[in-house]
C-alpha cells in the first residue's frame, strides 16, 4: 500500500536538516520560497524552494521539496515505461545541488523521489528514484573513497548487489555522450525502484537520502580552506560548463519538470552562478588538471 504521508514527513524534515547544516558551515542562511501551482495550470502542486547565494563556502546552494500532480505523465518518465504513457501521476522529492566557491570543493547533486501513476486500464504504479554522486574539479582519492564508501554502506543493508548495481547504473546516467566524458566521479543512482516492496523500497531510499550528510560535509571541511588562485577558479569555470551541458541536454529530471509544466525557477537552481566555455583547452602534461581527466573522469572502483 501507498503511503503518501510517511513520504511527505520525511522529504520536508529532509531538506530542513540539510540546508541547517549546509548554513552552519557556510555562515549564510538560506532564502525561503514557498510555492504553489495555480488553478488552471497543467501542473498542481506546492513546494518550497530554498536557496543560498554568495555565501563563503558555497556560491550557490539550492535544495527544493516538491509535490504535485499532472494530467498526464511526460516522456522523461515513461521511456521505460511505456504502459504507463498519457497516465496521471503524482510526485514528492527532494533535489538538490550545491556549487562551493573554492574549486578543491566538489560540486554535489542529490535527489530522492517517489511517483505514482494512475493509468486508465490497470492499477495504479508506485517507484523510488534518486541518488547522489561528486563533480571534483580537483581530484582527491581520499574524498572520492569516503564518498562511494558512505554510498556502499547506506545501501549495504538492502542487498550485496545494491551499491554495485546502482554504482554502474550512476556511472552510466552521467554520462556526457556528445563529449564520450564522464560528468564526475559518479556515486549511486537508482530509478523506477519498487523490488522491495513499498516500505522495503521507501526505507532503502530513506537510507540513501541519510547518507547525504556523512558523504559530503567530511569533504567540504577538508578542502574549503584551501589556497587557490586565478588558474583553479578558471579551471573550475570551465568544468562548470560540463555540468551545464548535462544538466540541460541529458538529464532526466531537468527534462521532467520542464515537459510537465513544472516551475522553472526550481528546476534550474542546479545552474552555477558563473560559467566559462573555452573553444579549445589543452591541458598541461603532469598537471592537476591533467590527472583529473586521466584519473578522476572515469569509470573507477573507488572501493
Amino acid at each position: 500500500m501507498t503511503d503518501f504521508a510517511a513520504v511527505s514527513r520525511f522529504l520536508p524534515d529532509l531538506q530542513t536538516r540539510i540546508t541547517g547544516a549546509i548554513a552552519a558551515i557556510d555562515g549564510k542562511s538560506f532564502v525561503t520560497d514557498a510555492w504553489q501551482k495555480a488553478d488552471g495550470e497543467p501542473l498542481q502542486g506546492r513546494g518550497t524552494t530554498m536557496i543560498l547565494e554568495g555565501g563563503q563556502v558555497f556560491e550557490r546552494a539550492g535544495c527544493g521539496f516538491s509535490h504535485v500532480r499532472g494530467p498526464s505523465l511526460p516522456p522523461s518518465a515513461t521511456q521505460h515505461r511505456p504502459e504507463l504513457a498519457g497516465a496521471p501521476f503524482e510526485a514528492l522529492g527532494v533535489s538538490l545541488v550545491f556549487h562551493p566557491r573554492n574549486p578543491y570543493v566538489p560540486t554535489v547533486h542529490m535527489n530522492v523521489r517517489m511517483l505514482v501513476a494512475t493509468p486508465v486500464s490497470g492499477p495504479p504504479a508506485s517507484w523510488f528514484g534518486g541518488g547522489m554522486d561528486l563533480t571534483p574539479y580537483y581530484g582527491f582519492e581520499e574524498d572520492a573513497r569516503h564518498f562511494h564508501q558512505t554510498c556502499a554502506d547506506a545501501l549495504a543493508p538492502f542487498g550485496e548487489d545494491k551499491y554495485r548495481r546502482f554504482k554502474t547504473w550512476c556511472d552510466e546516467y552521467f554520462y556526457l555522450k556528445h563529449r564520450d566524458e564522464q560528468r564526475g566521479i559518479g556515486g549511486v543512482f537508482f530509478d523506477d525502484f519498487q523490488e522491495l516492496g513499498f516500505a522495503g523500497s521507501l526505507a532503502m531510499m530513506q537510507s540513501v537520502a541519510d547518507a547525504f550528510l556523512p558523504a559530503y560535509l567530511p569533504i567540504v571541511e577538508r578542502r574549503k580552506d584551501m589556497a587557490y588562485g586565478e588558474r583553479e577558479r578558471d579551471f573550475q569555470l570551465y568544468r562548470r560548463g560540463r555540468y551545464v551541458e548535462f544538466n540541460l541536454v541529458w538529464d532526466r529530471g531537468t527534462h521532467f519538470g520542464l515537459q510537465s509544466g513544472g516551475r522553472t525557477e526550481s528546476i534550474l537552481m542546479s545552474m552555477p552562478p558563473l560559467v566559462s566555455w573555452s573553444y579549445q583547452r589543452p591541458t598541461e602534461a603532469g598537471s592537476a588538471e591533467e590527472r583529473l581527466h586521466k584519473e578522476f573522469l572515469i569509470r573507477r572502483d573507488w572501493l
